[in-house]
């Protein structure tokens, strides 16, 4: 741990909450270099939808490695993009009626989210773009503005300028439909609000708290879109290639968005790879106006086109997340009735679901809890208040019956001690003491007591 310590930078997190030096991983686990097993419920942030060294994709890759396949090429034509676009356009656009070009951005998420905005404000030639409270769309400064989160926003060092944020869906109650205030601010011209270039939303913020929009307020935001001449931009960066139960996560609201930003699990393998979706009339760039060096990652395209061959050429394996995602659904709704006293409540889509424990201390607290339980487990939210379950959508039943089991396990033991052990008691310090004497180097989590 030491080296992390003397050179790494302070801004590092994940090591923070999972302080191990993790060797290898299979699957839907991973293994620190003790041989110590834990289940991973993070899968990279959603990057690794497909789990870890699938041996599909990994065969296809180490074949195209062995032959001395091209690595990195620009935006030259190669074998491994052709191959990958043309599975892309018969396994994905083809069955959906959609025609999108595809837009090869530097090799991050945000790299897409950039693309998008600065094409839609090119073909518009206006200036700021409609995003929405909680929203997570990337730390470059462009995607920055369109992030709602203050503790990455005020990381800019400077103004962000760009967005107009409007409640999300649910933001001001049930049964509210803040479409209908955007519709009214663009259609008064005494409302302040200028028509925007486009409007980026995500139909799960996976980051601001696994809110989820329903299928009629993402139809009627698109209603609104087209009504004012508004570019509709997805961002389908978490949310897609699968996690809802679709490949898009729009897909059963019956829509055509005008961008779709795709990134994290479109290798399939964790490698990292970005595209940007959009309708061939948008198609108006000049060659080489957006470019970028690594936006050519050939190995990504190989075990692209191998996840959509071996899992979207039929609904197969959609169908066995959206069966997965029913039994997430009905074990947390259970955790939550049995221990929440009616202040948790479970959220989400698909297998993108959460349980919201009301602030971040107790989330942090079970987090914490499964990770010394043998479980990789995130939070996520304004205050990190959610527990974000992000398993592989391969994941097979058995580590998913045993990963919840541990969830609830976690859930009942610090729900037990809230009341035992109150806030200012030293309960969790002796935790924390505990842990720290196993790993000198290891830092406490956000929202606990220094040591």
């Amino acid at each position: 741990m030491k080296i992390f310590e003397e050179l790494e930078s302070e801004v590092r997190s994940y090591a923070r909450n999972f302080p191990r030096v993790f060797h290898k991983a299979e699957g839907e686990y991973i293994y620190d270099e003790n041989g110590k097993q834990y289940i991973d419920f993070l899968s990279g942030a959603g990057a690794l939808n497909y789990g870890h060294n699938h041996p599909v994709l990994k065969k296809a890759l180490l074949d195209y490695i062995q032959d001395d396949g091209i690595t990195h090429s620009l935006d030259l034509h190669t074998a491994a993009k052709r191959d990958f676009m043309e599975a892309f356009r018969t396994h994905i656009l083809q069955p959906r009626k959609m025609d999108h070009r595809m837009m090869f951005t530097g090799p991050t998420g945000t790299n897409a989210v950039e693309a998008a905005l600065k094409l839609a404000r090119k073909i518009t030639k206006r200036t700021h773009v409609v995003a929405f409270t909680n929203g997570w769309h990337g730390q470059t400064l462009g995607a920055l503005s369109m992030t709602a989160n203050s503790h990455h926003r005020n990381g800019a060092g400077l103004t962000l300028a760009g967005a107009h944020r409007i409640p999300y869906d649910g933001y001001l109650g049930d049964h509210v439909d803040t479409t209908e205030y955007l519709d009214k601010v663009l259609t008064d011209t005494s409302s302040g609000v200028d028509l925007p270039a486009a409007v980026i939303v995500e139909t799960v913020q996976g980051e601001g708290g696994v809110n989820y929009c329903s299928r009629e307020w993402l139809q009627n935001l698109s209603r609104v879109c087209k009504k004012h001449d508004v570019l509709l931009i997805i961002d389908d960066i978490q949310a897609g290639c699968g996690r809802t139960g679709r490949f898009f996560s729009f897909e059963e609201a019956g829509i055509q968005p005008d961008f779709i930003t795709l990134s994290k699990s479109l290798s399939g393998y964790g490698l990292p790879c970005a595209v940007v979706l959009f309708k061939p009339e948008l198609d108006v760039w000049s060659p080489g106006e957006h470019n970028g060096t690594f936006r050519g990652n050939n190995h990504a395209f190989v075990t692209a086109r191998a996840t959509l061959d071996e899992f979207w050429a039929n609904d197969d394996f959609a169908a066995s997340v959206r069966e997965k995602g029913a039994y997430i659904a009905e074990r947390l709704d259970a955790i939550v009735e049995k221990y929440g006293e009616g202040n948790f409540n479970a959220k989400g889509r698909g297998m993108f679901q959460g349980i919201n424990c009301v602030n971040g201390e107790i989330a942090g607290k079970i987090a914490h809890e499964a990770y010394t339980r043998g479980l990789i487990i995130e939070t996520s939210g304004t205050n990190d208040e959610i527990i974000k379950l992000l398993c592989p959508l391969t994941i097979q039943q058995d580590a998913l019956v045993k990963g919840i089991d541990i969830i609830e396990a976690s859930v009942k033991v610090v729900c037990s001690t809230m009341d035992e052990f109150p806030e200012d008691s030293c309960y969790f310090d002796e935790v924390i003491l505990q842990e720290k004497a196993i790993h000198p180097g290891a830092q406490p989590l956000d929202g606990q007591k220094a040591w």
